[in-house]
């Protein structure tokens, strides 16, 4: 559906799934289906015989040294997650549903990574504020004298 005028526009690009099973991050890049290892697993927790016994949960994990990723992004989610990056789903009863669910959430933690971070911009506080910081500190040694007892003479 597309966007009414006025409503807020996400500026984060969507990381989706395609026909495929390829993992599509926005822009960015498109992860092809075989480089992710995918384990499935009881759900576990409270159920019945259905609940105990399908395998449902999917866990789905990425070599990130030997991934199709650009060498920049690369570095950058290898530095901020770690060689191997996991995501799990068991919310839903379809292993199908969380397969995708595991794979939307995965991407979702490597597009974050591959941003690069905004470089930091240093800044000088205000005329104003020093001078409050300064006065408070009078104060606070005003209050810190005021406390001492008579001096003695030894």
């Amino acid at each position: 559906m597309a966007p009414r005028r006025g409503d807020p526009v996400d500026p984060r690009p969507r990381v989706r799934v395609d026909a495929t099973g390829d993992l599509v991050l926005g822009d960015r890049a498109v992860i092809p289906a075989g480089e992710f290892e995918v384990r499935t697993t009881t759900s576990g927790g409270p159920g019945g015989q259905h609940a105990n016994r399908s395998m449902t949960k999917v866990v789905v994990s990425l070599r990130v040294a030997d991934s199709s990723l650009d060498p920049a992004s690369r570095s950058r989610v290898e530095a901020r997650l770690g060689p191997v990056v996991r995501a799990s789903a068991s919310r839903f009863r379809s292993r199908a549903q969380n397969h995708e669910a595991a794979l939307v959430q995965l991407g979702a933690r490597l597009l974050t990574a591959m941003t690069p971070r905004a470089p930091r911009r240093a800044t000088r506080p205000t005329r104003a504020s020093v001078e409050r910081r300064l006065e408070d500190k009078r104060a606070r040694a005003r209050t810190k004298t005021t406390r001492r007892g008579p001096e003695r003479e030894a």
